[in-house]
């Protein structure tokens, strides 16, 4: 078949969008959906567990979200503005990738400024180009080191919440739109699958021997851009950074030579190892950018299981899925995650597909 959009268009009722976390991370919901039967089992989060085993392998994408949304205000009229931080560009020249609102108002030549009433922390920008309709570069000026500049950066801004929750950033959301793995710092939006796992869950894996291997995608807007082609083979994603180190690279390919479950955590982490494929189909140390777009039929290579969250209709995301688990199987197992209620996107319930 050829993909359409247009597919992958469903109904969603409002109140099934989460606009804040589970209570505990691994308390939230998870349906188990299997590829060879077409059984659908209702879980919670936490009894993932049953599903792996000793030597069993889970890739887990570290990239850590960086405090990406600045609110500040224009010179001379004073008007409220958001910047929305995408990618730096030249760390000493303090250039970066931005998406600004509301964009009318916001021209080359602008001075920006941003600062907190309850500290001392300024600063101030320039627009210095257009990129698209709502993107500009900016320039910041500060002469101090480029480790002070990010650490007042980061203190000004606030975390990256998705514009679908609907609400400002609030301090739980520090800690929970994160991952407890996080250690790579580069993402503007987290890798939400991951945001399921606990301390406590993480130490049980460990205690049950199944093998953690760590990648990193920063994940970019390009994910979340909508898609505005109907040919799915026209769509192309924005490149994302990513990394596949030698240790991982060993820990997952063990595992598939043992004929261990590989289970990826989260559509970033499915993006980069198929990024990274070797010629045999085993997953090779690399580094570089990816604009893999996956949509159906896809031949994967490395993964043969997915844990994953409920996507937005008409997403990059939910293609990947339905390539990853089969269009109509995925498609019945949203049916069924709308009739009982689940919690859909960033801070909802969880898929795991065998």
């Amino acid at each position: 078949m050829k993909a359409k959009l247009s597919q992958f268009n469903y109904d969603l009722p409002k109140k099934l969008i989460a606009k804040y976390p589970a209570s505990e991370r691994d308390e939230s919901r998870l349906m188990v959906v299997h590829r060879d039967s077409g059984k659908i089992e209702h879980k919670l989060f936490k009894d993932v567990l049953d599903y792996f085993e000793e030597d069993d392998c889970l890739i887990m994408n570290n990239t850590k979200v960086f405090p990406a949304r600045l609110y500040g205000c224009k010179e001379k009229t004073g008007a409220n503005i958001e910047v929305f931080l995408l990618r730096e560009l030249n760390e000493d020249a303090k250039l970066w990738d931005v998406l600004v609102d509301p964009a009318r108002k916001i021209r080359v030549g602008n001075k920006l400024y941003f600062s907190d009433p309850n500290s001392d922390d300024k600063l101030v920008a320039e627009v210095i180009d257009n990129t698209t309709s709502r993107g500009r570069t900016i320039r910041f000026y500060f002469e101090d080191s480029n480790e002070k500049f990010k650490e007042i950066l980061y203190r000004l801004g606030n975390t990256p919440l998705p514009k679908y929750m609907n609400r400002k950033a609030e301090a739980l959301d520090d800690e929970r739109y994160q991952t407890v793995y996080a250690k790579e710092v580069g993402a503007v939006a987290a890798p939400t699958a991951g945001l399921h796992f606990s301390e406590r869950l993480m130490k049980q894996i460990k205690i049950k021997g199944v093998q953690q291997a760590e990648v990193t995608l920063h994940v970019g807007l390009g994910t979340f851009r909508n898609i505005e082609v109907e040919d799915l083979s026209k769509h192309k994603m924005d490149a994302e950074y990513f990394s596949v180190d030698e240790k991982a690279a060993m820990i997952v390919n063990n595992a598939k030579r043992a004929k261990k479950r590989v289970c990826a955590v989260g559509t970033t982490s499915v993006r980069t190892i198929e990024s990274a494929v070797s010629a045999d189909y085993f997953l090779k140390e690399a580094e570089g950018w990816t604009n893999l777009f996956i949509y159906p039929p896809y031949d994967f290579h490395v993964a043969d299981s997915m844990i994953t969250n409920l996507h937005l209709p008409k997403t990059s995301l939910l293609i990947m899925v339905s390539a990853f688990g089969g269009y109509d199987l995925i498609r019945e197992a949203y049916e069924e995650a709308v009739k009982e209620e689940y919690r859909f996107f960033s801070y909802g319930d969880a898929m795991l597909i065998l």
